[in-house]
């Protein structure tokens, strides 16, 4: 997987497609945003090894994982054949922060390319109904609360880090619905 998409990241000779819609222009860059964007990759380990150590529902660990590999590799098979990319992030910073400072970082090392469909998103959604179908927290509301909280905060914070069009998400959680299915 890292092969591939590292090899998509560094595509520059195939014309991309540019995603954007009218909405994207009403949804303001927030740097605070990187803090539930970064947590997307505490989020997904986390409950990976949770969902691992419950070892009286081992299959809901190999239904997660066969989801999050058919969905993240239908993403690369999009990227591949549909080369695309957005054009919304900010030139220039208006605050110099800590928060400002990993977003520049974030920007050097992923490219504004390969975003239909988000794969932060896709992730995000397929770990929270793993969690919400998790039979060892079927008793406990406030993981299945928080994880739909984190799950929306990360969403939205690719949106308003500018990684994404409202269009990536929605062709994100329509794949984790059919990944979900």
């Amino acid at each position: 997987y890292m092969v591939w998409f590292v090899w998509l990241e560094a595509r520059v000779d195939v014309p991309f497609t540019y995603i954007h819609c009218a909405i994207d222009d009403y949804i303001p860059f927030c740097e605070y945003f990187i803090i539930p964007y970064l947590l997307w990759f505490v989020y997904v380990f986390a409950t990976l090894a949770l969902l691992f150590f419950d070892l009286k529902h081992l299959e809901n660990y190999y239904q997660t994982i066969a989801t999050l590999i058919i969905g993240m590799t239908a993403s690369l098979l999009i990227y591949t054949l549909f080369p695309n990319a957005q054009n919304m992030r900010p030139t220039q910073f208006t605050h110099d922060n800590i928060f400002t400072q990993v977003i520049s970082m974030l920007y050097a090392t992923d490219t504004d390319t390969n975003v239909l469909p988000s794969i932060h998103v896709f992730n995000s959604l397929a770990v929270h109904m793993s969690l919400t179908n998790c039979e060892a927290l079927r008793d406990h509301k406030g993981v299945r609360y928080g994880s739909l909280v984190l799950t929306l905060l990360i969403i939205m914070s690719t949106m308003f880090l500018k990684q994404h069009s409202v269009i990536d998400v929605c062709c994100g959680a329509t794949l984790a619905l059919f990944g979900y299915l």
